[in-house]
């Protein structure tokens, strides 16, 4: 890691790892914006080739074969070193030494992969490389409803040294060949008989190969290029093609120059790339560095631009497996405040889209059409909240409460919105139309809540809390507006809730029970009521139920370089082994948050401490869906291990929550606070881990300020 304090490709680049085929190893991704790509186990498949409207699901390609024999089945063990803008593998094989470095091209909707083959023998040495080329290419006018992307059957044809792939209409093409003489074959194999691709299955039909040969003087190094270019029509897939083969170490280059350019803007106020910026953090602690970047990256590495899109520019939610096209209100709200500082304008697009949706029937939306995707989530009316409370603090866009977005039928049991204020006045009282007889919100079932923890439904803690917040958040924008009987109403039904939320405790054990409606009660031991009671009330728990939370999470639930989502103590922890809320590992926000509520809840130092091992989970790329704790998984180099997308685990490469780890250190460790009125306090904790710790150039609306571990606020000199 340099001493910048601005982070580069190579400051942000994952360890390397070694291993065989198919080891428990999660594929990484790759993006420049307009797609995405997977890059797969041996030395150049690709899979998962996304730039929409274009999208062939996970169908794989480039296998490669070496001296006619399947590469994988040598046995060989592959490295993988990951960079925001390039993925290197490399293996030894007899008397070969080869290194692939595969890109995502900047401003193409294209792939490339750079191939370079040593002879390490004392004797000239031809060499066959052969890659087994396929898609599934295809195209619509549609959503992506299913959490693949959707394929088709393709047809292919050979033309100089590449194949073509198109589907039935003809709206979706795929062209993939090499950029030396070659030998294009088609394979002659029937398509599968099966409707879609399914991994270890196929369905791709096997289009066919490309061959080249390569003769290696000894100790030599000779090169190709492989291209694959997506697009709706058979001209605009060749043109692409055309102009990456014609240099594919340019385009590697050029990718890499791409991401620095992106980085360096993400933290420089007046970028071009970007509506806003973050802030700049100095500081001496590694530990808290790295975390940083790491939000920040993973929120910058789900920017999608794609022409068509409805939004112009959207941040999807997962990548490189599952999900494309979707984002999620849940995930994008763990997110708020860095998309608040770091791209405001995109982000009041999506929350006017949002509101303009019923926020009561789906779990996101899709960027191909702005159409609802999935079920109701819970969380919504908490999360909306958030980030249109985030949106306006940073912003100094009180005006926003003002504006009347497109509105749909009012949520039932309340007027019909038409401001944004109104609608947050919905959203703070929609709780009351989710009772039964309880003076709690019914939330649901398990798919509306943590999909793979079956005991934590209906009447939970944590959003009930949640409404607790809501409700205070909504007086405090009355009260702003003047309205002060709105405002003693609201804080009135929050403090009558309180008691009922605290009623759920586990008395002296640190967690909740969720209640049923029967009236019974099921003890859950879960980070989420940790994390958002934490977060929302924690100046309403007595001090002893407070200590009690912090022993529960120390005890059950934190690990020395993750935590578990789920105690390993909980009866449901045989439910699943779905990382991301269960025993086995955790969501990628949930440390974060977990942290957040240490520092709310009085214990500041635990979450400190806890720094410097979560520090060492950075060293995989971009937060991963989940991560294993080291009890279910080993460590990677002392780091908790990315899950894999396969079953039983279904959880994707990236997620883009990470940016809690942003406010995290923004809003937590450095206590800055914004006032819906914009006015900034600070009380934070940084000064015992680096009292010499500055974040440069916090904005405020158009005021920039530097905010020093002792507390002090001064206005940022220009930069």
């Amino acid at each position: 890691m340099t001493d910048s304090l601005i982070p580069t490709v190579d400051d942000l680049a994952a360890d390397v790892v070694t291993h065989h085929y198919d080891d428990m190893i999660a594929p990484s991704g790759l993006t420049n914006f307009l797609g995405t790509v997977r890059v797969d186990h041996d030395l150049t498949a690709i899979s998962a080739v996304t730039f929409p409207p274009v999208s062939q699901g996970l169908a794989a390609t480039a296998v490669l074969f070496v001296d006619g024999r399947v590469f994988e089945s040598y046995g060989e063990r592959v490295t993988h070193a990951w960079r925001p803008d390039r993925v290197v593998r490399s293996a030894e094989l007899e008397d070969l030494r080869l290194e692939t470095v595969t890109a995502c091209v900047p401003h193409e909707t294209a792939v490339a992969i750079d191939v370079r083959v040593t002879n390490t023998s004392h004797k000239a040495r031809s060499v066959s490389l052969t890659l087994a080329l396929n898609a599934r290419v295809t195209a619509g006018d549609a959503s992506w409803l299913d959490s693949e992307s959707p394929n088709a059957l393709n047809v292919a044809a050979v033309g100089g040294s590449r194949l073509s792939f198109r589907n039935d209409s003809g709206e979706a093409w795929s062209i993939q060949g090499v950029d030396l003489p070659a030998t294009v074959r088609l394979s002659g194999v029937a398509a599968a008989a099966v409707e879609g691709y399914e991994v270890g299955i196929g369905g791709a039909g096997r289009g066919g190969e490309v061959e080249v040969v390569l003769d290696i003087p000894a100790g030599q190094t000779h090169r190709f290029g492989y291209v694959q270019a997506v697009a709706s029509s058979e001209r605009g897939a060749s043109d692409a093609w055309e102009r990456v083969a014609a240099d594919v170490p340019g385009a590697v280059k050029g990718a890499e120059r791409f991401w620095n350019a992106q980085l360096e803007a993400a933290f420089t106020p007046g970028n071009t790339e970007f509506s806003g910026h973050l802030p700049v953090l100095a500081t001496s602690s590694e530990a808290l560095k790295k975390l940083y970047w790491w939000g920040a990256l993973g929120v910058i590495w789900f920017r999608r631009e794609f022409a068509g899109n409805v939004l112009g520019r959207s941040y999807d939610t997962l990548m490189p497996n599952y999900w494309a096209t979707t984002t999620f209100i849940w995930d994008f709200s763990l997110s708020s405040l860095t998309h608040a500082l770091l791209d405001p304008v995109p982000m009041k697009r999506q929350l006017d889209h949002w509101i303009a949706s019923d926020i009561h029937s789906h779990f996101g939306t899709s960027s191909l059409t702005g159409g609802p995707v999935g079920r109701w989530y819970s969380v919504n009316d908490y999360a909306m909240t958030r980030l249109v409370t985030d949106y306006m603090r940073f912003n100094s866009a009180l005006g926003y409460l003002d504006e009347t977005p497109d509105t749909p039928r009012g949520h039932s049991g309340t007027r019909t919105p038409s401001t944004v204020a109104d609608h947050l006045r919905s959203w703070a009282l929609a709780w009351k139309d989710l009772r039964g007889e309880s003076p709690l919100a019914d939330y649901g079932e398990i798919d509306n809540l943590l999909e793979c923890v079956s005991s934590y439904t209906h009447e939970v803690a944590s959003l009930n809390a949640a409404n607790v917040w809501n409700m205070r958040t909504a007086a405090a924008i009355a009260a702003l507006g003047g309205d002060e009987k709105d405002a003693e109403s609201f804080l009135a039904d929050a403090d009558e809730l309180v008691a009922s939320v605290v009623d759920l405790y586990h008395s002296g054990s640190g967690y909740f029970s969720a209640q049923q409606p029967d009236g019974s009660r099921l003890p859950v031991r879960h980070c989420y009521d940790f994390n958002v009671v934490g977060t929302t009330i924690a100046d309403d728990l007595p001090e002893r139920m407070r200590a009690e939370m912090v022993e529960f999470f120390r005890r059950e639930l934190q690990t020395s370089s993750w935590m578990r989502a789920l105690s390993p103590w909980d009866a449901d922890a045989s439910f699943s082994v779905r990382p991301d809320h269960q025993w086995n590992g955790a969501y990628p926000a949930w440390p974060a948050d977990a942290a957040r509520s240490l520092i709310a809840l009085g214990a500041p130092d635990v979450a400190i401490d806890w720094l410097s091992g979560l520090a060492r989970s950075t060293n995989q790329g971009p937060t991963g869906q989940a991560h294993f704790v080291e009890e279910a998984q080993p460590l990677i180099n002392g780091g908790a291990r990315k899950a894999p997308p396969q079953l039983p685990y279904i959880t994707d490469w990236a997620c883009s929550s990470s940016g809690a780890w942003v406010a995290l250190v923004i809003e937590s460790i450095f206590g800055v606070d914004v006032g819906v009125a914009g006015e900034i306090t600070v009380d934070g904790c940084i000064a015992s881990l680096d009292p010499t710790a500055v974040l440069h150039g916090v904005r405020v609306g158009d005021r920039h300020v530097d905010v020093y571990a002792s507390g002090e606020i001064k206005e940022s000199p220009a930069r």
